[in-house]
């Protein structure tokens, strides 16, 4: 993406309920595998405070507890991700490592608080079946370099706050960003055999969780982000200097998805070329390649011609034993319409001052 694009004049509409707020958020998918092998993707629930949105993230903007330092708003071009899709232990002394969690939700949406019950937060996948669900928990680093909108890695520019304070490598502070998704798993728990390890795996092939990571592309309109900063402190209040709009309308705003490829349904692998890979070492890249480059752009199909899905299969639940997997089934439009490897926004961003303790 060209950094000198301006997201919302480009923008048609967003998915977010702050109609100023055309950034970018993106997220893995999540995916069951069966006991046969195959593989289907895991829906995503709204938030418990987003009403019947379809799907999608819960986005808090949250002022630091940098000693009252002024929050700046990120500028237009700015990016980051935080972490790495390759790994596959969890490291203690890694920044990005300690802002990535899970939430074993309970029965309802339950146990969806700021402090879980005891043994239900992880850095790990849950290792048990989850009566509500599973979230995953994705806080941003809020201390900017204040010179670099990117960085060829996309972390470098960014630094998490220590002791409440900014280094003096990265003394600009900017909103800390904190992403919710919650996956509605509890359609898969049935076909969960007692004893057996965790059966979700992440679309780039990850089955622990560590490897979960998230990418951010600003793109609020205006100063509207800066406005709020400076005006909305209220925890989950309303924050009126913000224009919103209906769940209506952001379930209106839809993606298509572009590269045609089969993403839906019981899937034989994962979509693109990502084998599981359990670790502990880190992931690698597969050394060849068969998925397909082909792809729908705005002025129409790149690369070739369509190839129609297989047949429809489903796998068989009576049974643990390994067999073939079934055929890909022709993929319904999601009901979010959204590509693949993408979550929408779908979401209320809440303003609040707030210091996270990850």
């Amino acid at each position: 993406m060209n950094p000198n694009n301006d997201l919302p004049e480009l923008s048609t509409c967003t998915t977010c309920t702050f109609s100023e707020d055309f950034s970018n958020y993106w997220t893995a998918v999540l995916y069951f595998k069966h006991q046969n092998g195959s593989f289907q993707r895991v829906p995503q629930l709204p938030g418990q405070l987003l009403g019947d949105a379809n799907g999608g993230m819960t986005l808090y903007y949250m002022q630091p507890n940098t000693t009252g330092a002024k929050v700046t708003s990120f500028k237009k071009g700015f990016r980051m991700i935080v972490g790495d899709p390759m790994l596959r232990t969890y490291n203690s002394s890694n920044a990005d490592s300690n802002n990535l969690n899970f939430r074993c939700l309970s029965a309802g949406g339950g146990n969806g608080g700021v402090s879980g019950s005891p043994g239900t937060d992880s850095r790990t996948l849950p290792s048990k079946a989850c009566a509500g669900g599973i979230r995953s928990e994705i806080v941003f680093p809020s201390c900017w370099d204040g010179v670099n909108l990117d960085t060829p890695d996309h972390k470098s520019h960014m630094k998490y706050p220590n002791g409440g304070r900014c280094p003096s490598t990265h003394p600009v502070v900017v909103p800390t960003i904190f992403i919710e998704t919650v996956w509605d798993t509890t359609k898969f728990n049935s076909m969960w055999p007692d004893g057996a390890p965790n059966p979700f795996v992440y679309s780039m092939g990850d089955p622990t969780g560590v490897g979960q990571h998230a990418d951010y592309v600003f793109g609020w309109k205006g100063d509207s982000l800066q406005r709020a900063m400076d005006q909305c402190n209220s925890f989950g209040g309303p924050c009126p200097t913000l224009k919103t709009q209906s769940i209506d309308a952001i379930n209106r705003c839809t993606q298509k998805a572009r590269v045609r490829e089969t993403v839906e349904g019981w899937l034989p692998a994962l979509p693109g070329c990502n084998p599981v890979q359990p670790g502990p070492a880190r992931a690698t890249m597969a050394s060849s390649c068969s998925a397909t480059k082909d792809f729908d752009a705005d002025g129409g199909p790149k690369g070739g011609s369509p190839v129609a899905p297989p047949a429809t299969s489903a796998p068989s639940t009576g049974s643990s034993t390994v067999v073939a997997p079934p055929a890909a089934s022709t993929p319904a439009a999601p009901s979010t319409g959204q590509a693949a490897h993408y979550a929408q926004c779908g979401a209320s961003s809440l303003f609040a001052p707030v210091k996270l303790m990850r």
